[in-house]
C-alpha cells in the first residue's frame, strides 16, 4: 500500500513552521494513542502514521530530502546510510540540493543518470456545478524545456562545456570550519555544476534551458473537491537531455455557490416556504444543483432552521464511484408575510381569536389621535387615572 503524504497526515500544509507541525502531531498523538484506544488496530496504524511523518518533518535534513524527492528520496537516503560504510556527505548534500556539489569529495565527481524534470504545480478553479457533474477544461502552463540550439548543454553548437580548474569538475570546494572539521558547498567557480561554458549558445545564453508554453484539454472527473490533487505525467518541466519530464500536478480549488453549501458528499441549502405550508404541511418542489426538479414533503409545523428534510441521491458523487451520491439536506425556513390582503388578514384574525389571542387593531396616526381626543374617543389604555 502506497504511503500518504506526510502533509497531508498531519493536516497541515506545505508551508507550516515547526510550531505548526509540532501542533498538528501533538493534537493527533493524543487522538490514535495506543492507551486511549485499546485493542483498535487500525487507530494504532494511525498513531504509528503520524509519528511516522512527524519524525521526517521535525528534521530539517530530511524534510528537505522528503521536500525535494518523496518517499523514494528518503528510502535512497536511509539505504546509502547503512552497512558499514557510514554515509557520504557529498551524496546526502546531493540528494537534498540536487546536483548542487555533484558528488563526493576529493574532485571525485560521481556518474549519475539524467534528471528527471521538476514538477508544475498550479491551481484550477472550477465552479461547484462543475465539481458535480464533472468538465472539461483548457490549461495553459509554461515549463522550461532543453535549448533546442544546444541540447540543454548551454554551450554553443560545435563547442562544449570545459572541466571547472577551480573545483576540478566536483562541483565543491571545502571551507573548513574551525580547523577542526571542512564542509562541502557549492563551487562559487561554476555554481556548482562542474564545468563552466567557455563560448556560451547564443539562443539560450548558456542557460541550456528556454521557457515554453503548452495548451492541455483536460478532463476534469465529478466528485472533485478543493484541495483535491490531479496529476498529469509527463507535462512537467523537461529533465537533462534524455530524462523524462515531471509531471503537471492541478490543486483542484472550487468557487463558492450562492445558494448551496458542500458538505463531503452531501449539500446543503435553505428553502423559503409559506406560514400555511408551514402550518400545513404537504409536498412543494425544488430545483437541485444540476437543474433537476424534485419534491419533498414537508412536515406539519414545519419551524424555521430546525426543520432539515432530505433528498436522497441528490448530492455530490464519489470521486472514487461516481455511481455513489451524497443527499441534498433542505433546510426550511418560514416567511412570514408582510403584506396581507384583507381577506388573508380576516382569517389571521379568526386564527387569533381561535387561540385566545386578541389582534391588536391598526396603528393610528397623529392626527387620527388628536380627533380622538377632540371627540373625546379615546382608548381606555390611554386613558389617565
Amino acid at each position: 500500500m502506497a504511503k500518504r503524504d506526510y502533509y497531508e497526515v498531519l493536516g497541515i500544509t506545505r508551508t507550516a513552521t515547526e510550531i505548526e507541525i509540532t501542533k498538528a502531531y501533538r493534537g493527533l498523538a493524543k487522538k490514535y494513542h495506543p492507551d486511549q484506544n485499546p485493542g483498535d488496530d487500525e487507530v494504532v496504524a494511525k498513531y504509528h502514521e503520524v509519528t511516522e511523518a512527524y519524525e521526517v518533518l521535525k528534521d530539517g535534513n530530511r524534510k528537505q530530502i522528503y521536500d525535494r524527492y518523496g518517499h523514494d528520496g528518503l528510502a535512497q537516503a536511509a539505504a546509502g546510510g547503512g552497512g558499514g560504510g557510514g554515509v557520504d556527505l557529498g551524496d546526502l548534500l546531493g540528494q537534498v540540493f540536487g546536483d548542487f556539489l555533484g558528488g563526493g569529495g576529493g574532485g571525485r565527481r560521481r556518474a549519475r543518470g539524467p534528471r528527471r524534470g521538476e514538477d508544475i504545480e498550479d491551481v484550477l478553479d472550477i465552479d461547484l456545478l462543475e465539481a458535480a457533474t464533472g468538465t472539461k477544461k483548457t490549461v495553459s502552463i509554461r515549463y522550461e524545456a532543453n535549448c533546442k540550439e544546444c541540447n540543454g548543454s548551454g554551450a554553443k553548437a560545435g563547442t562544449q562545456p570545459v572541466q571547472c580548474k577551480r573545483c576540478k569538475g566536483s562541483g565543491a570546494e571545502y571551507v573548513s570550519a574551525g580547523g577542526l572539521f571542512s564542509f562541502p558547498q557549492a563551487c562559487r567557480g561554476c555554481s556548482g555544476r562542474g564545468t563552466v561554458i567557455p563560448d556560451p549558445c547564443k539562443a539560450c545564453r548558456g542557460a541550456g534551458r528556454a521557457e515554453v508554453r503548452e495548451s492541455l484539454d483536460l478532463n476534469i472527473p465529478p466528485g472533485v473537491d478543493t484541495r483535491i490533487r490531479l496529476s498529469v505525467p509527463g507535462h512537467g518541466h523537461e529533465g537533462g537531455p534524455g530524462a523524462t519530464r515531471g509531471n503537471l500536478e492541478l490543486i483542484i480549488r472550487v468557487r463558492e455557490h450562492k445558494i448551496f453549501e458542500r458538505d463531503g458528499h452531501n449539500l446543503i441549502c435553505q428553502f423559503p416556504v409559506s406560514f400555511a405550508r408551514a402550518a400545513l404541511g404537504g409536498p412543494v418542489e425544488l430545483t437541485t444543483l444540476t437543474g433537476e426538479k424534485v419534491t419533498i414533503e414537508v412536515p406539519r409545523g414545519a419551524q424555521t432552521h430546525t426543520t432539515v428534510l432530505r433528498a436522497v441521491g441528490q448530492g455530490m458523487p464519489d470521486l472514487d464511484d461516481p455511481r455513489r451520491k451524497g443527499d441534498l439536506l433542505v433546510i426550511l425556513v418560514v416567511e412570514t408575510p408582510t403584506a396581507l390582503s384583507p381577506e388573508q388578514e380576516q382569517l389571521l384574525r379568526k386564527l387569533a381569536e381561535l387561540e385566545g389571542t386578541t389582534p391588536p387593531m391598526p396603528r393610528k396616526g397623529f392626527f387620527g389621535k388628536l380627533k380622538d381626543l377632540i371627540t373625546g374617543d379615546v382608548p381606555p389604555t390611554e386613558q389617565k387615572n
